[in-house]
């Protein structure tokens, strides 16, 4: 699994869409049989292509159910049922301001309202119940995001453009991204860590769908689809990002039982800051503007105008810097922080606080 914090090189927006769009060497080590593969919780892969199409059709027919579309106001997206109480899973910036929404399940029928339990922006995760629970509704079966491997095959389903009830097919490109989201086309900013990239093709609607395995299991949340500068801002095919199952349940889980998130698990400094420019006008530091009486930064001597450089290994030059450093941190962790204070480089060790 690759486990780095890898930023990527390429711009990330939010998928959202408008609602009006109508001969091998003898010592090599034996693969694991099928059976082993599902003793150990890995999905198991079909043996030819009669079984894989079965696979694919079998996991549609299971997975697809569970999926359905959000529309608030004049926008739309995915969401993925996440237990039989009526709670539905799905992006922040599917929700946006919004406090009701109309909700279509993909096993038919016409749509159902729901209200906003809340919505969590620093992880572009909420969730929405529905108002009244049909008997159709059938829960998704999450998956453990720790076990996924690169390579692995996957299937994008949600409602793309506004095709509901779509599906994509591609394989985990890579694991443990940390991905910041933009904020123009409703993103909401937030910086995301251990997401799963994936080259099923995903679209404007696909957000707050289902990323999912060749066993039924959800693995992510499709969130974010990257764009090219040179092209534009146009889509860079193949290359899309996942919210994992983990953090999906996670978040999901503690909105779901307290209205809220009560336990963050993001590692903060426990200050205000912004970006600042050198005399070339390019970014050259995060500036504290304030600190939290007693919180990390202040026990650790770090003061307003103080002007953060580096973070454990990671050199800072704007705020998004410093929130992709921080994402790959936990509550409780001991790092270095570097800084400029009137002309003089000096470092500090900081105990991270919680954000």
């Amino acid at each position: 699994m690759d486990g780095s914090r890898a930023r990527v090189a390429l711009l990330v927006t939010a998928v959202v869409c408008a609602a009006a769009l109508t001969a091998g060497c003898s010592t090599t080590s034996p693969r694991p049989s099928q059976k082993e593969r599902a003793a150990s919780g890995a999905p198991t892969v079909p043996g030819s292509a009669g079984d894989l199409q079965a696979a694919y059709e079998k996991v549609v027919k299971d997975v697809l159910p569970s999926v359905v579309q959000i529309t608030a106001g004049d926008s739309l997206g995915s969401g993925v049922v996440y237990d039989d109480k009526g709670n539905i899973v799905t992006n922040a910036h599917v929700v946006g301001s919004a406090q009701s929404f109309k909700v279509t399940l993909a096993t038919g029928g016409g749509a159902v309202g729901a209200r906003l339990v809340s919505s969590y922006p620093e992880q572009d995760l909420a969730v929405v119940r529905l108002d009244d629970v049909p008997k159709t509704l059938k829960p998704a079966t999450f998956g453990d995001s720790t076990k996924v491997e690169v390579g692995q095959i996957v299937l994008a389903m949600g409602n793309p453009l506004g095709l509901s009830s779509s599906v994509t097919q591609g394989i985990v490109s890579a694991v443990g991204r940390t991905v910041s989201e933009g904020r123009t086309g409703g993103g909401t900013g937030a910086t995301i860590a251990n997401m799963v990239q994936t080259s099923a093709a995903i679209n404007p609607g696909n957000s707050g769908g289902a990323l999912v395995n060749l066993a039924g299991q959800i693995i992510g949340i499709p969130t974010l689809a990257a764009t090219d500068p040179e092209l534009g801002q146009g889509a860079a095919p193949g290359i899309g990002f996942a919210i994992p199952a983990a953090t999906v349940r996670t978040v999901a889980g503690q909105i779901v039982k307290s209205g809220r998130v009560t336990d963050s698990g993001r590692a903060a400094l426990g200050i205000t800051a912004r970006t600042i420019v050198g005399p070339d006008f390019t970014p050259a530091g995060v500036e504290v503007v304030s600190v939290n009486q007693n919180g990390p930064a202040d026990r650790a001597g770090l003061r307003a105008g103080d002007v953060l450089t580096r973070v454990g290994t990671t050199d800072i030059t704007t705020m998004q810097s410093l929130s992709e450093a921080l994402a790959g941190l936990r509550p409780g962790d001991r790092t270095d922080v570097s800084y400029d204070r009137n002309g003089a480089a000096r470092t500090t060790t900081v105990t991270l606080g919680e954000m």
